[in-house]
């Protein structure tokens, strides 16, 4: 009978699968219209010059290309040029290599788009805006030859600028960055920039039936809950994002992203770090409401980093 009980849960919960992927929203933790509400292109001008990357706030997106494919492909309804001037300042970037062409997928799903085409965008973005950062996880998807360095190096010269990167494993502070790319390596091969396994990372992202979206929040909530107070010097990543078989990625977005803007509103003190929190399908709202989580004091870094392990790597 219980057995019986869960099949028709699921079978209602698949159905509203299908209900929630239907047509624009435009919400405040939410939003898979065409364009942003709002923007807030230059943002982190007020940060402190001296404020380490890692004691930033940051809104990012997941698998930030993927507007194509249908709605087991679908993670953003943006622009990059729009999530950028939006706010968005952690982009999550997919490639497939096929003999030294790096085209832009979310699994089969080609995403009209090739890796040039991305390094353009933000190159252009970081023209107008130079005191911004963008902060790019480059990774291979459907393709397994698992040496894509030499490729990204190229188009990184082709289309871009070397020492537009930022050159270090080391976490920057703000003004050393501003105006510039940071790579969070996700390939093997010499350092480009910082490595993605570096970070404090939360991505549980397989969600295989709605039933089970409780359990995605409840990890985001728990990364999100020791971001504050973790080591400062190290960058948290929290992915918010998920799909399975039967659940799209905006249906698992609806959901938690309405939970993750309830819990940031709720906080009163601003003054306390998130790192960078991850989405899906985000709206204006919701971004500024992340970004307005910063420090605005000098924090004691003694119990966790200091000057000396940082110059000595």
């Amino acid at each position: 009978m219980m057995k019986m009980q869960k099949m028709v849960i699921e079978l209602m919960l698949l159905a509203g699968v299908f209900a929630l992927s239907y047509g624009a929203i435009q919400r405040p933790d939410y939003d898979d219209s065409p364009n942003p509400e709002f923007l807030n292109p230059s943002w982190m001008a007020s940060i402190p010059d001296d404020q380490l990357l890692s004691e930033v706030t940051m809104p990012g997106t997941h698998n930030t290309m993927s507007l194509y494919g249908g709605a087991y492909a679908e993670c953003q309804s943006w622009s990059l040029a729009s999530q950028l001037r939006a706010g968005v300042r952690f982009l999550d970037i997919r490639v497939r290599h096929v003999k030294g062409n790096l085209t832009i997928h979310h699994g089969v799903s080609y995403q009209r788009a090739h890796f040039g085409q991305v390094l353009e965008g933000v190159v252009d973005f970081l023209r107008e805006h130079p005191s911004e950062t963008v902060l790019m996880r480059i990774q291979e998807t459907f393709s397994e030859t698992h040496d894509i360095y030499g490729a990204v190096v190229d188009y990184i010269h082709r289309y871009a600028h070397w020492d537009l990167l930022w050159h270090s494993r080391l976490v920057p502070t703000v003004a050393e960055v501003r105006g510039k790319i940071i790579i969070l390596q996700d390939f093997s091969g010499p350092d480009l920039g910082m490595r993605y396994g570096s970070l404090d990372i939360a991505d549980d992202w397989k969600v295989p039936t709605l039933l089970h979206v409780n359990e995605k929040w409840m990890s985001v909530y728990r990364h999100l809950e020791a971001a504050p107070a973790g080591n400062m010097a190290q960058i948290f990543l929290t992915y918010s994002s998920g799909a399975g078989v039967f659940v799209f990625p905006r249906a698992v977005a609806q959901l938690v992203n309405a939970r993750l803007y309830d819990y940031l509103k709720a906080k009163t003190d601003l003054n306390q770090r998130f790192g960078i929190i991850c989405m899906d399908f985000p709206a204006a709202p919701i971004i500024k409401k992340i970004i307005d989580f910063q420090l605005t004091e000098v924090r004691n870094r003694n119990q966790t980093f200091s000057s000396d392990s940082r110059k000595s790597g």
